[in-house]
């Protein structure tokens, strides 16, 4: 068989698994329709950068197709739909990673601080080292949280803003601190091994 005629003979394949589905959506024939489209589904977002979750979402967008599978109108488009219903699974994974964003708990900071053996790595210094990539607002909001330890909404009181606001201004801080207190802890395992 040439290369396009398997093509042809796997598109007719899935084609009449598919039609078969929708006509009788039932285990059997949700499960023949389940083995042909979930590696192709596998292959779709790990090829967009899923890797890790692919089987996941794979198996969302199947679960979201089976319970949906009686509100295809135009069969002739189904394998489009499908593929719809993997990209917007696609965007929620995207915005999900968007929003996830390291931050530093603040509280492992003093026993960083303690484990450095540099000379001027005193927490005061390292601390106003640290200080400097914030803004003073969140300067301030760390300083009252973590060092005064004040509780959100003592920092809001005192400041005459939302506590909503304070706890933006802590995330924020943490969020820019990470990727330079990751440095210093990668640094700190070097040293001690």
């Amino acid at each position: 068989m040439t290369h396009p005629a398997m093509a042809n003979t796997k598109f007719l394949h899935e084609a009449a698994v598919t039609e078969r589905f929708l006509e009788a959506p039932n285990e059997e024939s949700f499960g023949d329709f389940f083995k042909i489209f979930t590696p192709q589904l596998v292959a779709f977002f790990r090829s967009r950068g899923c890797k890790r979750v692919a089987e996941d979402l794979a198996q969302e967008v199947m679960l979201t197709v089976y319970r949906k599978a009686g509100q295809v109108r135009e069969r002739g488009l189904f394998r489009a739909w499908l593929f719809k219903i993997a990209r917007n699974a696609l965007y929620r994974q995207y915005g999900k990673q968007a929003r996830d964003v390291e931050t530093v708990d603040m509280a492992d900071v003093p026993e960083r601080l303690a484990a450095s053996s540099q000379p001027a790595a005193t927490p005061a210094f390292e601390f106003h080292h640290w200080m400097a990539f914030l803004d003073s607002r969140e300067r301030n909001a760390l300083t009252l949280r973590f060092i005064e330890q004040w509780e959100y909404h003592e920092i809001a009181a005192a400041q005459d803003i939302p506590i909503g606001t304070v706890q933006w201004r802590v995330f924020s801080a943490k969020k820019k601190l990470a990727p330079y207190l990751k440095r210093t802890e990668i640094n700190l395992t070097r040293k001690a091994a």
